[in-house]
């Protein structure tokens, strides 16, 4: 970076529906896991700002869940105002699609950005073309449906040009100095990100098995010195859930926070003591007082 260059710092939403790899393709740009990822669609429930300081820049990354255009429950209701209020508030705007594959959910994402924020379309999971000859038709495609600022092309789970997009993002930012430390890669709490940790785990390890309407809520975190002392509360749905979670003799509860908690010790830097129960509680995603307690309100 020449002397005379300005430093950018600005905030740039995540989009697109669900399942087209935002949370990787954040957990890339910033280095670290700081939003969770399964194979599960709606996994992203709230709005994760992941922290990116770059010699010249500042990029400061809003992850958002998949809007839902189809379910009209109050936790899809709740999901789809943090996609809205997080396009109203950022500088500029990445709208993620999976290579070859533009359905009626992204083009209606296409009518809720925001005027006057440049859009650059990330065409993600370029890695799984089998052809890459027929990307160039498919970029030609999509330059006719919108005025994007910028065409990407990446694949976020091998890391392919995520470097070439963290450049292009930069130059459309606001010239102004960072807000967070070059050290800092989130700026959501150590409580915020043990809940994420374990429903990630619950996801990847449950597979298909459990249902959606899960929830996990952290009773207790306190620091006993270094050590840091997690309770946390796994809500279900059903009993039926609940025995899928607990698993025989208890295993799959034991694998799920035994899991979290190594991915916690790494995070924060330190030990965890981890305990995780289970609870039915059944209607919760209709349940407004529980809703906000989860964070949903």
């Amino acid at each position: 970076m020449s002397e005379s260059a300005p430093f950018r710092t600005g905030y740039v939403a995540i989009v697109g529906r669900s399942n087209v790899g935002k949370s990787t393709l954040l957990n890339r740009l910033v280095g670290q896991k700081v939003s969770i990822t399964s194979r599960k669609p709606q996994t992203t429930r709230q709005r994760i700002t992941g922290i990116l300081t770059r010699d010249d820049a500042q990029l400061l990354f809003v992850d958002t869940p998949g809007f839902q255009t189809r379910h009209g429950g109050a936790l899809n209701r709740s999901m789809n105002r943090v996609v809205t209020h997080a396009l109203a508030e950022v500088d500029v705007v990445l709208l993620v699609t999976e290579a070859l594959r533009f359905s009626a959910e992204d083009r209606a994402l296409l009518g809720l950005l925001p005027a006057g924020r440049p859009v650059l379309l990330v065409i993600n999971k370029t890695d799984k073309l089998s052809d890459r000859r027929l990307l160039l038709p498919f970029i030609d495609k999509m330059s006719r449906e919108f005025e994007f600022a910028e065409i990407v092309p990446v694949s976020a789970a091998k890391g392919h040009s995520v470097e070439e997009l963290a450049r292009t993002i930069s130059r459309y930012l606001p010239e102004q100095p960072a807000l967070y430390g070059a050290d800092e890669i989130t700026e959501a709490s150590e409580r915020f990100l043990a809940t994420e940790l374990i429903r990630e785990k619950l996801f990847r390890l449950l597979g298909d098995e459990l249902p959606y309407v899960s929830a996990v809520l952290i009773e207790r975190f306190v620091m006993d010195g270094a050590l840091r002392r997690i309770d946390a509360t796994i809500i279900v749905d059903k009993e039926s859930h609940k025995g899928i979670v607990v698993g025989a003799k208890g295993g799959q509860l034991k694998a799920i926070a035994t899991k979290a908690r190594i991915d916690m010790e790494q995070l924060f830097g330190g030990k965890v003591h981890l305990e995780v129960w289970v609870k039915v509680k059944s209607g919760w995603t209709e349940n407004p007082q529980l809703l906000r307690q989860l964070g949903h309100g």
